[in-house]
């Protein structure tokens, strides 16, 4: 368990979740990244769930406990300390403020550009910090763009990099987000076994091709069914989870949605979770695939930079439609 100094954000109050979880969830869909089905149990959890975890990653396990270990270090630094990184506009160390339109939650985090120098960073050891998050990023980047091209092979899209060599492009835009949340006093269990939640990252998409998440043993993400249901995901720290983000949606014209999540806090146990965003060069015109327009299939989207998007994306609430501005009217 990651044990976590008193945390700063005490001083804020919380955002409480009026939405229950069902209790009887589906089977969150799970790869085997080594099984030689794999890309079409990756279409098919793309096309139901947007989300999915994978095992046999090829992720070293030191890599991500010698990373865990540097971040519990720097999230128990004093308030002070990790004010010194800077404030997130938008990269920086964040406290319950997220973005800049009204969204808070139970967190603090540290948002990275994938080349930033961790000696910037207020840790007592940046050069430990660097080579954790070096050797963690490029593993997971390795695993992130060997999943893009087995979709591609799934969708028998040519050639097998169309997706994978937007993250690998000197100019992607990929970002890295550590999230710390504290044990949160106020999330309280009643008599009848109920608990009282509080929103710990409120509900959203991700607006870049997909995202590769990892947390520690901790309970807490939910996503949400294409009935608006909402289901937990049971925590495993040895494995990742991939969300099908906003631009993924575009380029398959909506064959693969987009999946809204979010984070509740825990009671008496914190949660660290790291996400690496594959984004596209800034420059980069997101539209739907021509390979996968069968026929006289409209788009259902205008094309747009990814610049475009991510500027439009940014200056939206977390739970807005962030795709709805980009939305063709389509003739039936």
């Amino acid at each position: 368990m990651v044990i976590l100094s008193k945390p700063a954000i005490e001083q804020f109050g919380c955002i409480r979740n009026k939405q229950a979880a069902t209790l009887f969830p589906p089977l969150i869909p799970l790869v085997d990244l080594s099984k030689p089905d794999s890309r079409q149990q990756i279409i098919k959890a793309c096309e139901e769930f947007g989300f999915f975890k994978v095992i046999n990653h090829g992720v070293p396990m030191d890599f991500i406990s010698r990373l865990e270990s540097e971040a519990t270090k720097f999230f128990s630094l004093p308030l002070s300390e990790k004010e010194k990184t800077g404030q997130p506009k938008p990269y920086g160390y964040g406290n319950k403020r997220i973005g800049p339109n009204g969204d808070v939650g139970w967190v603090e985090y540290l948002l990275l550009t994938t080349n930033q120098d961790p000696n910037l960073l207020g840790t007592e050891n940046p050069e430990s910090f660097r080579i954790a998050l070096d050797n963690y990023m490029a593993a997971v980047k390795k695993m992130a763009c060997e999943i893009l091209e087995m979709i591609a092979d799934g969708l028998k899209i040519q050639p097998r990099n169309v997706l994978s060599k937007l993250m690998m492009d000197e100019q992607s835009d990929s970002v890295f987000r550590l999230n710390h949340y504290p044990p949160c006093p106020e999330v309280v269990q009643s008599l009848n076994g109920t608990s009282s939640n509080v929103i710990g990252f409120g509900e959203h998409t991700d607006p870049q091709i997909i995202s590769v998440l990892r947390s520690n043993n901790t309970s807490g993400l939910q996503i949400s069914l294409r009935d608006g249901t909402w289901i937990s995901v049971p925590p495993d720290q040895s494995s990742f989870f991939i969300n099908v983000g906003d631009s993924l949606q575009v380029m398959t014209n909506g064959r693969f949605k987009s999946v809204k999540h979010r984070v509740l806090a825990n009671s008496v146990k914190s949660r660290l979770s790291m996400i690496y965003f594959c984004g596209p060069p800034l420059s980069e015109k997101i539209a739907p695939l021509p390979s996968l327009m069968r026929g006289d299939q409209q788009s259902l989207y205008k094309e747009f930079t990814w610049f475009e998007y991510k500027k439009s994306a940014y200056s939206s609430r977390l739970a807005d439609n962030r795709l709805m501005h980009f939305e063709k009217i389509v003739a039936s």
